[in-house]
């Protein structure tokens, strides 16, 4: 798991960040098998959250990215945005990855919210880097990062 940050304002209306699968493993993995949680925290926003998905280099396009949102107890996070991927987007290669996709979570009246406090946000994260507090899921069970 690879993310960078696109929005580093600690306090802003669109939770915004850029992610990619690597498979480090030995064998192709399907992508349609994958699932990644952005984990934050609501803030007080009172409207529903949407996911958007403003580019995708992963084939399928930005329909084949799912966005389901889900909530949690902790102090680092109530919610998360689940993406997931079509079997549209195939194979991934050992050593290759999913290529960039670009995604902004914002509640549907583009209330603030703070990222300063959410478990995967890391504003001095504007390069590619495997950050184990984005967390991946092979076929349901978690094999990368920390979940909060």
């Amino acid at each position: 798991m690879q993310y960078a940050v696109r929005e580093a304002a600690s306090s802003t209306q669109n939770l915004s960040f850029k992610v990619r699968v690597r498979n480090t493993g030995d064998e192709p993995i399907a992508l349609g098998d994958v699932t990644i949680r952005y984990w934050f925290t609501a803030d007080g926003a009172s409207s529903a959250f949407v996911g958007e998905c403003d580019f995708t280099e992963v084939a399928g396009g930005r329909d084949g990215i799912t966005r389901t949102f889900g909530t949690t107890s902790g102090t680092e996070a109530d919610r998360y945005l689940e993406l997931g991927f079509s079997s549209a987007a195939g194979n991934l290669a050992p050593g290759a990855t999913s290529g960039e996709t670009q995604i902004r979570i914002h509640s549907a009246d583009y209330e603030h919210m703070m990222q300063m406090n959410d478990h995967s946000f890391d504003a001095t994260l504007t390069a590619w880097t495997s950050w184990e507090n984005m967390t991946a899921y092979h076929d349901g069970v978690l094999a990368w990062g920390v979940e909060p």
